[in-house]
């Protein structure tokens, strides 16, 4: 028969959600009390100032505090309490395990969620060549798989309305399944983070730090930590590149689409056009990223903990890569023989990757966005923590 003090201790843990916490969720709780009471790690990353403002963490404090993690893997090189001490505090380990749960959990559809943990390699290098196959069968069966230079470009094999009706749907739902849970998760963490609203302000810094990847420095801005205990600023460069490449390149397809219907000048465009320029940056930019990017997964230190995500990391890597790639090739094919079939790949490879986008690595990018932005809004409130509270 349970004690008073049993059921007074059990309904406080269901008031704050302990009671709900899976093993991964309460593995976090353990380490970050832990931490809370070593604090060596404070200036490092925003993880560790808005976990002091916690004496205890609930399900939608862990939430937060995993996707605010970069997974830099300074605090684990740093921490005395790292295996083997009896400890074993792997705060990245711990977020990451988290982190990719969260994924799945807020997912829409619900019933989708399963899709991050088999989005690997294989799938999605399927995904594309399948696509690409079917694109090739269509062009085949008009005839202009093969056959000599083409002229007037893509619009050519593909007029412009057949493919606004085959990307357009695809990238709403794209748009919709990622906004719809990053949407849920905002929901949940805002009670957690304060419930002040979103400021101009604090908009502003978590901008800043996102777009600078401020927390892949390390906390002194030497780097962090990807192989060894040697601080390197690789990953934060490869980063930046594939991530701004991918900005260049959809700003030249917007930028042509732009073109397009307001100004009336349809594509082919010439080497020396603003849309060109774009592409050709972004695309070299992007092939670089992705290379890099691909390295250091290889190379990364197991105990950082993303070993289960590495096949969905390397599945999107693999797309931009080959989108980046077959791009650029395209570009260089312009009304050659070599042309339709390059397109098919091309395409069949955009489309597995925005088929792909709300169930894969790009979440990442999106739910740390708006852990960054609650920690924006958190830091400027007053801590509920006083010396006297109980």
């Amino acid at each position: 028969m349970q004690t008073i003090q049993q059921l007074t201790q059990e309904a406080q843990a269901l008031a704050r959600g302990d009671m709900l916490l899976t093993s991964p969720e309460k593995e976090v709780a353990r380490q970050l009390q832990i931490c809370n009471g070593c604090r060596y790690c404070e200036g490092f990353c925003a993880v560790f100032p808005a976990m002091t403002r916690r004496l205890e963490f609930g399900k939608a404090d862990i939430h937060y505090l995993a996707n605010l993690c970069h997974n830099c893997g300074a605090c684990l090189h740093a921490c005395q309490y790292a295996p083997p001490h009896e400890f074993a505090i792997n705060v990245p380990k711990s977020m990451a395990t988290v982190r990719g749960q969260t994924y799945a959990d807020y997912a829409w559809p619900q019933a989708l969620g399963g899709l991050y943990k088999s989005n690997g390699l294989t799938v999605s290098m399927a995904l594309a060549l399948s696509l690409s196959l079917f694109l090739i069968l269509a062009i085949q069966s008009n005839g202009t798989l093969w056959g000599g230079p083409v002229q007037n470009g893509f619009y050519a094999i593909f007029p412009h309305n057949l493919m606004v009706s085959m990307f357009a749907p695809i990238f709403l739902w794209s748009v919709l399944a990622l906004t719809f849970g990053v949407m849920k998760f905002w929901r949940e963490v805002t009670p957690a983070t304060s419930g002040a609203p979103l400021s101009s302000p604090a908009a502003a810094e978590a901008a800043h730090d996102a777009l600078r990847l401020k927390y892949l420095g390390g906390g002194h801005g030497d780097g962090c930590n990807n192989e060894d205990d040697a601080f390197t600023l690789a990953r934060k460069r490869m980063h930046h590149l594939t991530f701004y490449g991918f900005m260049l390149c959809f700003a030249a397809t917007s930028l042509a689409t732009l073109y397009h219907y307001a100004f009336g000048w349809p594509a082919p465009y010439d080497f020396t056009s603003l849309p060109k320029i774009l592409g050709t940056v972004g695309g070299i930019s992007l092939a670089l990223g992705t290379l890099g990017l691909w390295r250091l997964n290889l190379a990364r230190d197991p105990q950082h903990g993303d070993v289960q995500q590495r096949p969905m990391d390397r599945g999107f890597i693999g797309l931009l890569f080959f989108i980046s790639v077959t791009g650029l090739a395209l570009m260089l094919s312009k009304n050659t023989a070599a042309m339709p079939v390059l397109l098919a790949v091309h395409l069949g490879t955009v489309m597995a990757l925005f088929l792909t986008l709300p169930y894969g690595k790009f979440a990442h990018g999106i739910f740390r966005t708006a852990a960054l932005l609650r920690f924006a809004v958190e830091k400027r409130q007053p801590s509920k923590l006083t010396l006297g509270s109980d």
